[in-house]
This record gives C-alpha cells, sequence and structure tokens, in this order.
C-alpha cells in the first residue's frame, strides 16, 4: 500500500488517544488474534475477567465474529477513530452509539464478505434491530472489567509516546517521525510517500488533510482509510514492556534486574520513552518519593539524564541506559 504525503500534510497530521481503541485491541490480545509479547503478564493476570466478560456478553462472540484473518475491512462504526488526545472514552462511545442502523448494517455487511456466517448467538446479535446499541453496552462492559482500573498508566505511556513522536514529525519529518514504527513502514522521499507492506496493494494521497497517528498499548498496527473517517495509522507505543510496573512472580528476572534490581530495571526501560517524574508515578503506582529515588541512583549511574522541555522536566536514557535495556 502506499499513502502519498504532499508538504502540506505535516502541519495538517495529528496524533491522538483512543480509549475505547484500546478495549477492543485488548479483547483481540485475549482472542489471540494479537500477539501478547511483552503484555503477557497482563493478560495472565485479567484472564479471570476477561471469561467472565465472554460468558456475560453475547457481544464478545459477535466482536470476534468481525475479526479477519488477513488485512481487510472491519466495521468503522464499532471504532470509530479519535479525533485528539484528550478524548475519554465517554465521548467514544456516545459516537458508537449515534450510529444510524442503516449505516452499521452496511458497515457489518462489508466486513463479513468473505468470511463464513456467524451462527448462533454471535449471529442473532449481529441481526438485531438495536445491535448498535449492544455493541456499545457490551464495549463499555469491557472498558470498565478490563481498562479503567489501568487507564492511568495506559494514558500516560500513550501520552508520552505522542509527545515524542510529535517532536520529531515537527522537527525532523516524515522519514524520522516513522523510524521504528513498525518495520512494515516504510519512508521514501521521492515522490513522498509511505508504504505499508502486507496490506492491500492499493494507492492513497492525503491531498493536505494530513494523517491521525494513534498510538496503541494493547493493539498492533492498523490502517483506517475508509470515508468519512480521517486517514489514520494505529501502531504500537514505545515502552510497552515496562508498562505495568516493576516485575512481578510471573516474570523471570533478567540480567539487567540483578544488576540494577528490578524496580529500577523496570523503570529503565519505561524510559525509552523520554518521561516525567509524575508519569512514571501514575505509569508504574509508586510513591513519588520512590521513583525520585529510583530515578537518581540511575542518574548518578550514568543511565539516565535530565532533559528540560519548557517548563517540565522529563528523564530520558543515556547511550549506555540504551545499551543496558537492549532485550538479550
Amino acid at each position: 500500500m502506499r499513502i502519498v504525503v504532499s508538504s502540506g500534510d505535516i502541519a495538517a497530521s495529528r496524533f491522538a488517544i483512543s480509549p475505547l481503541g484500546e478495549t477492543l485491541a485488548a479483547l483481540r490480545l485475549f482472542a489471540g488474534v494479537h500477539t501478547a509479547g511483552p503484555l503477557l503478564p497482563w493478560v495472565h493476570r485479567h484472564r479471570d475477567r476477561y471469561e467472565a466478560l465472554r460468558r456475560a456478553q453475547p457481544g464478545i462472540a459477535a466482536l470476534r465474529a468481525l475479526d479477519r484473518p488477513r488485512h481487510g475491512y472491519h466495521a468503522d462504526f464499532v471504532q470509530p477513530p479519535p479525533d485528539g488526545v484528550g478524548l475519554t472514552f465517554a465521548d467514544q462511545l456516545a459516537v458508537v452509539r449515534r450510529t444510524p442502523l442503516d449505516r452499521a448494517r452496511d458497515e457489518i455487511g462489508r466486513n463479513l464478505d468473505g468470511l463464513p456466517p456467524p451462527t448462533g448467538a454471535a449471529g442473532r446479535f449481529l441481526a438485531a434491530d438495536d445491535v448498535v446499541d449492544r455493541f456499545a453496552d457490551t464495549i463499555q462492559a469491557a472498558w470498565r472489567a478490563l481498562i479503567a482500573p489501568d487507564w492511568p498508566r495506559l494514558r500516560a505511556i500513550l501520552e508520552r509516546d505522542v509527545i515524542y513522536r510529535a517532536g520529531r514529525l515537527a522537527t525532523y519529518g516524515w522519514s524520522s517521525a516513522l523510524a521504528d514504527l513498525d518495520a512494515r513502514l516504510q519512508w521514501e522521499p521521492e515522490p513522498g510517500a509511505i508504504t505499508v507492506d502486507g496490506f492491500n496493494p492499493e494507492r492513497h494521497r492525503l491531498g493536505g488533510r494530513g494523517l491521525l497517528l494513534v498510538p496503541t498499548v494493547f493493539g498492533a498496527l492498523s490502517l483506517h482509510l475508509d470515508p468519512p473517517w480521517p486517514y489514520a495509522i494505529g501502531y504500537r507505543a514505545r515502552g510497552v514492556a515496562g508498562l505495568f510496573g516493576p516485575p512481578t512472580a510471573d516474570r523471570a528476572a533478567d540480567g539487567l534486574d540483578r544488576l540494577v534490581g528490578p524496580t529500577r530495571a523496570a523503570v529503565l526501560r519505561a524510559l525509552a520513552v523520554p518521561a516525567t517524574t509524575s508519569q512514571l508515578v501514575a505509569q508504574f503506582g509508586l510513591a513519588l518519593g520512590t521513583i525520585g529515588g529510583q530515578l537518581a541512583v540511575l542518574r548518578d549511574a550514568g543511565l539516565v539524564r535530565r532533559v528540560r522541555t519548557g517548563r517540565e522536566v522529563r528523564y530520558e536514557r543515556t547511550a549506555l541506559g540504551d545499551a543496558l535495556s537492549v532485550d538479550p
């Protein structure tokens, strides 16, 4: 796939955070659609909640019926692209509930084209006249059970990624902003295009509308290129490996844990994306003094440094910190 970018698209491009998108991505994680990777401890920790949700909500099976084994169209109304960083889950859920039934049926039909027709509870769910509200109720139940308790930590890592990449886009352009976003994304400076391997061989032109970039913790690379929604790319945020705090019993200690201690190692891993002390407090759920003490030790050891941006002081890894944090 090729997305042609003009000089005016940098100014029009923006970043957004999707709490509703994280909810649906987490459900796909439990269903095995996405690989858990570093999120496997979180999946183990919430498995019982998910199973209870699946038994209580027939909409979970209906959502799974919409999943495609390969990249293809997914019904947009259940996961509308966000339009800003400060969007709340309630804001996005209201957009879902406002979907006209005719449009929902059209998107469901397009989504299911080429897939086995859903049967049983999932089939009845998708055929219901109140399918839009049923989906909204299911997504709301999933948010409350799985995402809301961890949302301060999730939001902290997503906001940090937005700040990091928005700065790179504004200062250095597309090539820098897309660097390490995903191995399947490449920037072609002439004539100016983003190429995406593994998707349908289509050609799209932003035409000055810019691109919406949406980091995700639980999701994977995704493209939204269907009107009336803005053109958007979802991608895995940086720093996910250190998202849920210091190692627990379900995570084996590695060399870095033994060298600097598990909590300092987790903080160092989390600083794959620069962060303020308060963001790290939100991420780890530890006291301000505890985080401050860990950062002081890491700084004295030459593994992190302080960088002032406006009124904020952020911590980032040094080259030595980067080298020690590389996965074995």
